[in-house]
């Protein structure tokens, strides 16, 4: 039996939970990501999370605990999601061009009769980028499922010139945040530890 279900269809969030051992199964479901009106970033990234995890919970057979998690992109108090073109795309970028912008992760654990969460905001820098520059990386195809039309652990890694805060929660999941949760619900972490 696994110790969790991770309710995402992120690769990056699978692999944050591996790196740190944990033995879970994934059960990709489809939660609308919609802003609602006058809703504060740090709300709508929460209430993601834990809608994600609460449907987890309930696809699954509840033997174990459901973890949930939203990114966004925030700049000048406007969430920048995923872009649905090359235009929104190269937009976006531009818009974090040559100067900093805040990324809010929530992360969230449901099981049958209690919930958790938490907000995780780090502040990232990027380098003055040139349209040319915006189109040359929305072809990569990288952007097209990226909060804010870039990864930073990927190609969009050479836009940021500086972080503050955590590395783990831009990629898509806070670490350090996510296994105190594990821990409050009694899920271990470096349980699934390889020796390459």
């Amino acid at each position: 039996m696994t110790d969790l279900i991770l309710a995402s269809a992120s690769p990056r969030r699978r692999e944050l939970l591996a790196q740190i051992g944990v033995d879970f199964e994934t059960l990709p479901l489809d939660i609308p990501e919609v802003v609602a009106p006058g809703e504060a970033a740090e709300d709508f990234v929460r209430r993601l999370a834990l809608e994600k995890a609460r449907a987890g919970f309930d696809a699954s057979a509840g033997d174990c605990p459901a973890l949930g998690s939203d990114t966004a992109v925030v700049v000048d108090g406007r969430i920048l999601g995923k872009p649905a073109n090359e235009a929104e795309a190269v937009a976006m970028l531009l818009s974090l061009s040559g100067r900093w912008h805040r990324v809010l992760t929530g992360v969230a654990l449901v099981d049958g009769g209690r919930s958790d969460s938490r907000v995780v905001a780090t502040e990232v820098e990027f380098a003055r980028l040139s349209e040319a520059q915006c189109r040359r990386y929305w072809a990569s195809g990288e952007p097209r499922d990226k909060a804010g039309a870039y990864g930073i652990q990927g190609l969009g890694a050479v836009f940021v010139t500086r972080i503050e805060g955590s590395y783990s929660a831009v990629v898509g999941l806070p670490l350090a945040e996510t296994a105190d949760l594990l821990e409050g619900f009694g899920v271990p972490i470096w349980n699934r530890i390889h020796n390459d």
